[in-house]
């Protein structure tokens, strides 16, 4: 088993990035019962098993989290591990990879798992027509090659250093070759749950896989209901009244509330999650470099911190790299609240004054319809009127975002800076909110990709933190820490993965009954 650590090295010698774990008082050692009850916020009744389209956190964490396994696992202490891949090997230029398979597998419905379900499953990502947000990460290998049943090697159309990190991607879910379409019907992966019962954007029931290749390391729940609770009041009104044993996404003006209650615990990490404002770049003004910056410098950063994440965060300089991350630039000039220079950009794009939609909604992030008003607010000072549009929650994802002129937005990061980058930011990927383009920006990212000395990539990576703060279409104001929260009933290992919300999205896996 190769085993990557953030501040490790690759075998090629490449610098390699895992978000740092939190450390909490190690608990008792775990053992096999019980049933887990989650509130999960970020659900929709478009859901479904395709990982091409999961993109909130309820989906993410029942598929990815449960049903489903990905070649590789960012561990709860921040190591890259093997899950439906054992081991992997790099060629020198870090252009080839030799993955072995982890054999014994098979899915729910009995089908053995091989390289063939690999090359389909990625190939779906690629497919005419797919929409899939993993696509950039996918279109990036030039051929799979099966050696056996259990080994493939990959071949990229350039070295990326970091490929191992991509493939615990949470789209990148590995399904049954020749039977996908009756999988997304059902559910049908290799994860540690099967699915009893999905009612997309309501409820899903699932029951513990026997005989799993995971026995004794994870999996510890005999049951999971996974109830869909997107209005924040009725998730920790849930939790504290004993309905549900864990919640997502702690609403921060009930949190004297959740701390006074002694069967609850609050769960905080810093990861590299960060909220957003994205304009599309090719529709006027935001087409305007200038009105892009007047936007960014009409915003006050360190409010909405301070009132909208009630100090559980920091403030963010319009690029999506986190203070989790092994590159971030923290020396960069910081694009500051200054209505009169925001006044002046104005003035030099040839306005005296701007009048914009901005749509928003708490399905985007806790707190975003409060924070745009915020922002409205700070903007009058510059001359800029922003008519805040309140949007639904449910289909918020598929019906505003990419879609409206200016949203509200959250990212939960990524692992790597390369993942995140080719992610949301590489010219003409799905996810590529703003659809900004900068041709230095995309020479660095193909650079530093490549590059296996980590001193270099620093610089690049910096660059184009630089670039995306200085002229990209992105307004980041503020980096948010994870904050769940859960019943004393529940147990961990006393070491959080903060990748993503609730210990990496893999609580159902990770945690036991106390």
């Amino acid at each position: 088993m190769m085993s990557i650590s953030r501040r490790g090295l690759l075998k090629t010698g490449a610098a390699a990035g895992v978000l740092a774990a939190t450390g909490l008082p190690l608990r008792a050692e775990p053992k096999r019962g019980g049933m887990l009850r989650l509130g999960i916020a970020g659900a929709n009744t478009s859901d479904s098993w395709d990982g091409r389209t999961h993109s909130d956190s309820y989906m993410i964490m029942t598929a990815h989290g449960a049903v489903f396994d990905c070649l590789t696992e960012v561990s709860a202490s921040g190591e890259l591990v093997g899950e439906l891949a054992e081991s992997w090997e790099a060629s020198a230029d870090a252009k080839t990879w030799t993955f072995k398979l982890r054999q014994g597998v098979t899915f729910h419905n009995g089908k053995a798992f091989g390289a063939d379900d690999v090359i389909a499953s990625l190939n779906m990502h690629t497919a005419e027509g797919a929409k899939s947000a993993a696509k950039p990460l996918v279109s990036a290998i030039t051929e799979i090659k099966k050696v056996n049943d259990h080994e493939i090697v990959f071949t990229l159309a350039a070295g990326n250093a970091d490929f191992p990190f991509l493939m615990s991607d949470y789209h990148l879910l590995m399904f049954p070759a020749g039977q996908i379409d009756e999988a997304i019907a059902n559910g049908i992966g290799t994860g540690l749950y099967k699915v009893e019962s999905f009612d997309p954007g309501v409820r899903t029931l699932l029951s513990r896989v026997d005989g799993h290749y995971k026995d004794g390391k994870a999996g510890w729940f005999d049951q999971i209901e996974v109830i869909a609770i997107n209005d924040s009041s009725a998730r920790m009104n849930a939790l504290m009244t004993g309905q549900v044993d864990a919640v997502n996404r702690v609403d921060f003006k009930t949190e004297a509330l959740l701390k006074a209650n002694p069967n609850v615990e609050i769960l905080e990490v810093t990861g590299n999650q960060h909220f957003t404002f994205p304009m599309l770049t090719k529709l006027d003004p935001f087409s305007d470099l200038k009105v892009r910056q007047a936007l960014k410098h009409a915003i006050n950063r360190q409010e909405m911190v301070d009132k909208i994440l009630l100090g559980h965060g920091a403030v963010g300089n319009d690029h999506p790299i986190g203070p989790a991350n092994q590159y971030f630039a923290s020396d960069l000039p910081q694009n500051d609240y200054d209505p009169d220079k925001a006044k002046a950009l104005l003035a030099e794009a040839g306005l005296d004054g701007l009048s914009v939609d901005l749509s928003a909604s708490d399905g985007a992030f806790q707190g975003a319809v409060d924070a745009a008003q915020l922002y409205q607010a700070s903007a009058k000072a510059a001359g800029i009127n922003i008519n805040v549009v309140q949007e639904p929650a449910d289909g918020y994802w598929s019906n505003v975002w990419l879609k409206k002129p200016w949203c509200a937005c959250y990212w939960s990061g990524r692992a790597t800076e390369d993942w995140m980058f080719s992610s949301a930011y590489e010219k003409g990927v799905p996810w590529n909110d703003t659809g900004w383009e900068n041709d230095r920006f995309q020479e660095l990212l193909l650079m530093a990709r490549a590059e296996l000395d980590s001193s270099k990539r620093k610089e690049m990576y910096t660059e184009m933190q630089m670039l995306c703060s200085s002229e990209g279409g992105t307004v980041v104001p503020m980096y948010a820490n994870y904050v769940d929260a859960h019943s004393t009933k529940l147990a961990n290992s006393g070491t959080i993965g903060n990748v993503f919300q609730m210990d990496g999205s893999r609580m159902m896996e990770r945690w036991w009954m106390a």
